[in-house]
């Protein structure tokens, strides 16, 4: 077999058709199509069952599912303990994290990152789906929940704080002051899929009855929806503070918080280059604690 067949087998299993497949592989359906009848040729079993709405595994493309995923982490690894011997501080790193904090903190500071490295070229990944470092979708990542699985290295770099804001004539339309405003307060709130959000959770705690006067898929639109005056948003202290158009309500939403951690992959810990991006994060973290923790103006 050819081995390099796996890859096509991995596409289609996880994608569940030849069309996905093949834009995570960048080739084309019929060389997907291809590559899986020689693979199943060269096995003498049949992987997937084809159906008009996808490709299901069979019982023995199920079985074979653990394996090729081993096999596929272990040539990863030697790939990436390759590169992780590369000697100059230059080349590709891919980073993920998230996209207020590449906008508002990492990439107005870009500029000194690359006065002292030139030769480095960042790619910033920031959607909504959590690259993956295992299969090298990312060679770092600044994530706001610590890992628990894979082959990585993990260091706390920063807490971030969270407050209610609004804007400024919406607040002193509240009866009350302080936090008695959040009581008859409109709450801007999160869609279901974000379920996870501690904001999301302390909104349906603390004024369950009460559906939000709007929903949102993006913290940007929260942030938006809260300077028009719409209503009360849980925000990450980095953007609500520094905003002239936002003031913040003191409330129990201050007692949340979220750890920082910077991600990085055990077998690219040695490359200069992925070594360069984490140490200049990790910088920027630290030297912005105040900011993200909410006790800038303390």
């Amino acid at each position: 077999m050819n081995w390099d067949d796996l890859k096509f087998f991995l596409a289609i299993a996880r994608t569940g058709s030849l069309t996905a497949a093949s834009d995570v592989l960048k080739s084309s359906p019929a060389t997907v199509s291809r590559r899986l009848d020689q693979l199943e040729h060269a096995l003498g079993i049949k992987l997937f069952s084809r159906h008009q709405t996808g490709y299901a595994l069979t019982d023995e493309g199920a079985a074979m599912m653990d394996r090729a995923e081993a096999a596929e982490h272990a040539m990863t690894r030697i790939e990436r303990a390759a590169i992780g011997r590369t000697i100059d501080a230059t080349g590709h790193v891919r980073l993920a994290t998230a996209e207020n904090i590449a906008n508002h903190i990492i990439i107005p500071a870009l500029p000194e990152f690359h006065a002292l490295h030139p030769n480095i070229t960042l790619e910033i990944h920031t959607g909504i789906t959590s690259l993956n470092l295992t299969r090298r979708e990312a060679d770092i990542a600044l994530r706001l929940a610590r890992p628990t699985q894979g082959h990585v290295a993990v260091k706390k770099v920063g807490v971030q704080g969270y407050a209610l804001y609004g804007s400024k004539d919406y607040i002193a339309s509240l009866p009350g002051e302080g936090a008695k405003c959040t009581k008859q307060a409109r709450y801007i709130g999160w869609a279901e899929e974000f379920s996870t959000l501690p904001m999301r959770n302390w909104l349906g705690a603390v004024a369950p009855s009460r559906p939000p006067i709007l929903i949102t898929h993006s913290l940007y639109a929260q942030v938006v929806a809260a300077r028009a005056g719409l209503g009360l948003a849980i925000l990450p202290c980095f953007l609500g503070d520094p905003d002239p158009d936002l003031e913040k309500i003191p409330s129990s939403v201050d007692e949340q918080t979220q750890e920082i951690w910077l991600v990085t992959h055990q077998d690219l810990r040695s490359s200069r280059r992925v070594s360069a991006v984490g140490d200049f994060l990790t910088n920027l973290i630290q030297r912005n604690s105040a900011l993200f923790s909410g006790q800038q103006d303390a």
